[in-house]
């Protein structure tokens, strides 16, 4: 009964954003709580509640003074050589740009912070996307997906995950997967270029040395890019999730809040922050809490300016912390009814006797759902041990079982239970359900490209 239950609970939270019955925040609030009532356990709602939002107030921590410390880079133009440097490469292509999108996400996981990522690739790439009046969901689901494959660093969390829940060295994990890797980025920068032709066709572009006329790198900046090619044919995109936003400017080369004094001092403090972040010398909520009392103070040493800044980013900070503490109701109703623990049991009992030898092959594929619909914390110490038991049963090292549960990661990253997704959808204006109804089949796509990689070089 639990795991119908629990199936059911997820498919109707799915169903309800996608349709946007509910906005996500209430989704994630209402359905678990009616389905803990349906089994029978409301009496115990408020501890399910009160556990799960102990469990990710660290995250939410975190993503708050994130948003604050990458807000004030951005607006203290640390990131406009990056966002210059994107624009002189994509021009007025949309194939070029979402590649670029593809190329600057994957860049930019190298810290291993999905959040970071997505502010850093939103920032500089959504004025291109609003002036080209292309799709924003390409660009959220391009960048979630390039993440996703990223996000098997060995400090990006999964790796390590594996390794600790199945005592093992993640070196022995993380290098052989490698190449299996590798080509999975490059499915997504192929997966990049076909969507960028698709908009390019949607959009009815004549070729670029047709249309354009030369302008110079301050208005390029200003405006987000260069102007549109002018249509041969097609819409303009005006109809697409997100493309309606004509206040939006850009980044303004001549803003007040500009700091180019201080370009080196941020920098370095960026890149310490980043050090310190990957060498886990701190916790990273209060490294970025560190990091932006520090950013707040030497940028705009005057109170007035500090609460200035502060107040500019509110509106993502509530937004990504109220979804976060509202993903922490889900959690703890799906965690403390026992779910998740039937869901995954099921799944695994569900395995046919004779797939035994093959178990590796069986977590690969049962990574995709299971980390969507679970945490990572959830799949690799809940489940990871339990498939590779059964893998040792049939002579499967735990090193592939582990490799394996690598592969689901470019779809986790669209999951509705990862923070993270909520800032690239929340900064690009894209509505979670069409993010997730036009990104899922590509993740997934990619993570069966990986999986297929991996069988084929012989790791998995």
């Amino acid at each position: 009964m639990l795991t119908v239950l629990g199936f059911t609970m997820i498919a109707t939270f799915l169903v309800l954003i996608m349709l946007k019955k509910l906005s996500p925040i209430a989704a994630l609030v209402l359905i678990p709580a009616l389905f803990c009532v349906f089994v029978g356990k409301g009496a115990h709602l408020g501890d399910y509640v009160v556990d799960g939002v102990g469990k990710l107030a660290p995250t939410a921590a975190m993503l708050m003074f994130a948003i604050i410390y990458f807000g004030v880079m951005i607006d203290v133009g640390l990131f406009d050589p990056i966002v210059r440097g994107i624009l002189r490469f994509c021009k007025a292509d949309p194939v070029r740009v979402v590649v670029g999108t593809a190329v600057l996400a994957a860049i930019v996981s190298l810290d291993g912070d999905g959040s970071t990522t997505f502010m850093i690739t939103v920032s500089a790439m959504y004025p291109l996307y609003k002036r080209l009046k292309m799709s924003l969901v390409v660009m959220t689901g391009v960048a979630a997906t390039a993440n996703g494959v990223m996000n098997t660093l060995p400090w990006g969390g999964p790796t390590a995950r594996a390794a600790t829940a199945l005592k093992l060295d993640a070196t022995d994990i993380f290098v052989p997967m490698i190449p299996a890797l590798a080509v999975g980025l490059v499915a997504v920068f192929v997966l990049a270029y076909a969507l960028g032709r698709r908009e390019r066709k949607r959009l009815g572009y004549l070729t670029l040395d047709e249309v354009l006329e030369p302008e110079s790198e301050t208005a390029l900046v200003a405006a987000g890019g260069s102007e549109p090619a002018r249509p041969a044919g097609g819409g303009d995109g005006a109809d697409l999730p997100g493309a309606q936003d004509p206040g939006f400017q850009g980044l303004d080369p001549k803003r007040a809040t500009l700091r180019p004094r201080l370009y080196w001092f941020n920098a370095a403090l960026t890149v310490a922050l980043l050090t310190a972040m990957i060498m886990e010398w701190l916790p990273i909520p209060v490294l970025f809490l560190l990091g932006a009392a520090l950013a707040l103070t030497v940028n705009f040493p005057h109170m007035p300016d500090q609460k200035a800044r502060i107040a500019a980013h509110s509106d993502n900070v509530v937004n990504v912390a109220g979804m976060v503490f509202a993903a922490a109701v889900f959690t703890g109703v799906l965690n403390g009814t026992g779910m998740v623990k039937h869901m995954a049991d099921w799944l695994v009992g569900a395995v046919p006797e004779g797939m035994g030898p093959h178990m590796a092959l069986v977590t690969g594929i049962l990574s995709l759902p299971l980390t969507y619909f679970m945490s990572n914390d959830g799949f690799y110490f809940g489940v990871l041990p339990v498939l590779a038991e059964a893998g040792a049963a049939h002579g499967v090292s735990s090193v592939e079982i582990a490799r394996a549960s690598l592969v689901g990661q470019a779809l986790h990253m669209s999951s509705p239970l990862v923070p993270a997704v909520y800032v690239l959808v929340g900064m690009a204006k894209v509505e979670f359900g069409d993010h997730t109804r036009f990104t899922v089949k590509w993740a997934a796509l990619t993570s069966l490209v990986v999986l297929g990689a991996g069988i084929l070089f012989g790791i998995i």
